[in-house]
């Protein structure tokens, strides 16, 4: 199905979503009428960064505006017709100096609907973004959005009449004064006529004038009381609005985007509604601003004092404006991509920064730029004491780390993308007696800061932000360990705290939650409650049913010190498990095929309840990144024949890049179904290596081809196959020696692949295949002289 017919199936709550990413910018009535030629096009073959791809862009806009002008031409509604037309100009507007842009809009908002549809798929109701945001929230800021806008718009009003009125009064105190000076003539001038009588009636009317212009400067007043306090008011919903977006819903994102850095689920285009939000407050705090100043230059024309018994709180609105506004733009700007938290020395990296008020600044026209240097935890907490002083430290030296914020005109973005960011150099803290005890333990972060002006350089803002902690490395092996220093840190970070601090014990639920989010990110999978219950088990060092609800974890317990009897920590197990699962069975684990976190007692108990040959795969307790396969089988060495579990020495990651594991499960003969009950190649089937192409024989050169096979160890009988050491009698068919039970090994051997198109191989001696005038001579080598020996006295031992 297209598409855009399975869009239209979303449900209504995700239905909106997609309507919200489409906008004036890219019409969802476009996407509607032209879906079959846009699902057409190659978008993610298009590369918005390479300059070579920039034509291809341009003509998909040409065709894509022609596509709106024909269907202009059809249509026969007269409204219909100018919206087309209308489209197709600001198409041509938009996008034709830059149709780089138009393409990443079409990207953006296909993705969005793929996101709904794969939402729905797999029973996300009915969205990540519907989880983060209700409905509820978003229709409530709307609302107080709009009544911000309604008392903004009456304050405007009522700016104009007062306006209005000291015009007036200025025109009739103007008109007063011509009155007072003829007043004064007709006084001094005793030739006047009736000089008194005029005067008289002057002098009435320049008393009802003065009563009138009293009262028109007592109304002035009034309303200039009256606007300051509507304009205090607004103010005030202002804040309490720009609180719940900014110091609730702003932080919660950079929350949720700081968890989504250990696993957890995270929709980033929430940011977009955010900053919907910030630029409706920037312009209503704008709006605000000059109704205030221009109050205030009105006052300056015409001061009336005011009376004993009123209080004037037009002075303080200013302040309070501008540091609304202050506030909003300092807040506002946020690291929108986070740089690895584990940084290498001379490897590159990227972040990207955000404004998400410079749209409503005017900030396009002079875009600032923004500059990051890598500060140390002492200097990060020394920015929070205001010195200025402190903004210019640095403890290194990034290469490329200093640019110009961009304006996206149809997404209205102002961001910058450090895309080829490289540390150079570190400087680090001294150690001798500082809380920091190792490298992988020492946090840094990047410093973004930036500064501009805005209206006609009025107000200079110096704005900086911070980035999540980063751990700097120099070698591969320390990366587990810094891992676990910033899931520690994302994870119990509390917002506000002094950088970085964080609790040194947590309880073992909020540690679990954040195992079992780890694991999923890492394999896709994440924990069960018995797989907790076990990883409990083993970071308390305890055995059985336990109520682990109240236990607190310490970091020196996760992450230092070594478990009971082992010589590597709770955490650098976990952290080999999963990376051993992410690389070479991921999909056995997707699929439930692992248990996994098991110890061998349980494991013991579930396979002795089955027959034969049943086994199941756990995770090695005692080996750092190993699995093994334990099976039920009998042991024929005990008369008997009592049944008894055997465990495979563990596979590692360097095992199975040699052979994989369905492959390996493949080759013995002994394990028959993976518990409870499933064949094992109806679970592992579909893992299985091709079989080799044995009609191919002997290769160019007269080589023999060999394909890799796991044997046990050979030393027990068990169950349905019995392995032996290779000899030279069956190479591929070990025979079976008396041994003490043990838990077995297994071995690797080169299964020879006999050509039958050379049957003198069919003859030859196991360990000389191939050997003759091409071959290498193998007489004298001292591996292979150990190996004839050793044949040798085993066949004497036989006989």
């Amino acid at each position: 199905m297209a598409l855009w017919a399975r869009t239209q199936q979303l449900s209504a709550d995700a239905l909106r979503q997609v309507q919200y990413t489409y906008n004036s910018y890219f019409p969802i009535e476009i996407r509607h009428y032209f879906c079959v030629w846009i699902e057409e096009q190659l978008w993610q073959s298009i590369d918005d960064t390479q300059q070579a791809h920039e034509q291809i862009a341009k003509d998909l806009l040409t065709t894509l505006i022609q596509l709106i002008v024909d269907k202009a031409n059809e249509e026969t509604d007269f409204l219909a017709k100018l919206q087309m037309q209308d489209w197709a100009q600001k198409f041509q507007e938009m996008y034709s100096e830059q149709p780089m842009q138009f393409v990443k809009v079409v990207k953006m908002c296909l993705a969005k609907e793929e996101e709904m549809i794969r939402a729905t798929d797999s029973m996300m109701s009915p969205s990540i973004a519907i989880q983060e945001v209700s409905e509820n929230l978003k229709r409530d800021i709307r609302k107080q959005i709009e009544m911000i806008e309604r008392l903004t718009s009456q304050s405007d009003q009522d700016l104009r009449r007062m306006q209005l009125l000291q015009e007036n009064f200025v025109v009739d105190y103007q008109n007063h004064a011509q009155l007072s000076s003829q007043l004064q003539r007709v006084q001094q001038d005793e030739s006047i006529p009736n000089r008194t009588e005029l005067a008289n009636r002057l002098r009435q009317q320049k008393d009802e004038m003065d009563r009138m212009l009293l009262a028109s400067a007592q109304k002035i007043l009034e309303e200039r009381l009256r606007l300051a306090q509507k304009h205090k008011e607004t103010l005030a919903h202002i804040e309490t609005l720009q609180k719940k977006v900014v110091d609730e819903e702003l932080i919660t994102w950079k929350r949720r985007q700081q968890l989504a850095l250990n696993g957890a689920p995270f929709d980033s285009s929430m940011i977009d509604i955010i900053q919907g939000w910030c630029e409706s407050l920037a312009d209503l705090i704008w709006r605000n601003r000059v109704q205030i100043l221009r109050v205030d230059s009105l006052r300056t024309q015409l001061p009336i004092d005011v009376p004993d018994g009123y209080t004037d709180i037009q002075p303080e609105l200013n302040q309070l404006v501008t540091g609304l506004l202050s506030s909003l733009v300092t807040s506002t700007f946020i690291v929108e991509q986070q740089p690895p938290q584990v940084l290498k020395k001379d490897a590159r990296f990227s972040a990207t920064v955000r404004l998400l008020v410079g749209g409503k600044l005017n900030l396009n026209m002079f875009p600032p730029r923004v500059k990051a240097t890598i500060i140390n935890e002492q200097q990060a907490r020394g920015l929070l004491q205001s010195d200025e002083s402190r903004r210019q430290q640095k403890c290194g030296d990034i290469l490329n780390n200093e640019g110009q914020m961009d304006f996206h005109n149809a997404t209205g973005q102002l961001s910058i993308v450090f895309r080829n960011m490289s540390l150079k150099n570190i400087k680090r803290a001294d150690r001798r007696g500082a809380e920091v005890h190792t490298v992988a333990e020492e946090k840094f972060c990047l410093h973004f800061t930036s500064e501009f002006n805005v209206g006609g350089n009025e107000l200079k803002f110096q704005v900086w932000t911070l980035s999540l902690p980063v751990i700097v490395t120099v070698h591969g092996n320390q990366e587990c360990q810094a891992t676990a220093t910033y899931l520690w840190d994302n994870q119990f970070s509390e917002p506000g705290r002094i950088p970085f601090q964080v609790p040194d014990q947590v309880p073992w639920p909020e540690v679990a939650s954040m195992l079992s989010t780890k694991f999923a990110h890492m394999t896709g999978r994440g924990l069960t409650e018995q797989n907790l219950r076990y990883l409990a088990n083993k970071l308390f060092a305890v055995t059985g049913q336990q109520d682990f609800s109240q236990h607190k974890v310490a970091w020196a317990q996760f992450n230092k010190e070594n478990l009971a009897a082992r010589n590597f920590t709770f955490w650098e197990w976990f952290w080999s498990v999963g990376k051993l699962v992410r690389e070479h069975l991921k999909g056995p684990w997707t699929d439930e095929l692992i248990i996994g976190f098991m110890d061998k007692t349980e494991s013991n108990d579930l396979l002795l309840s089955k027959p034969n040959g049943r086994f199941l795969l756990r995770f090695s307790d005692g080996t750092v990144g190993g699995i093994t396969i334990a099976w039920v089988a009998e042991n024929k060495e005990i008369p008997a024949g009592e049944r008894q579990v055997w465990n495979l020495a563990p596979f590692t990651i360097k095992d199975f890049t040699i052979r994989g594991l369905a492959d390996r499960i493949k080759d013995l003969d002994a394990l028959v179904a993976l518990y409870p009950d499933i064949p094992k190649d109806s679970a592992f089937g579909k893992y299985y290596s091709p079989a080799p192409d044995v009609s191919q024989g002997v290769t160019q050169g007269g080589y023999v081809k060999t394909t890799l096979i796991t044997v046990l160890d050979g030393r027990q009988n068990m169950g349905n196959h019995t392995a032996g050491v290779m000899t030279y009698e069956n190479p591929q068919t070990p025979q079976d020696l008396n041994h003490h039970p043990q838990s077995p090994g297994s071995t690797i051997y080169s299964r020879d692949i006999m050509s039958p198109s050379n049957p003198n191989l069919m003859d030859s001696d196991p360990f000389t295949l191939g050997s003759g005038p091409s071959s290498p001579d193998m007489e004298n080598d001292p591996d292979f002289k150990k190996i004839r020996e050793w044949l040798s006295e085993s066949q004497m031992s036989r006989t």
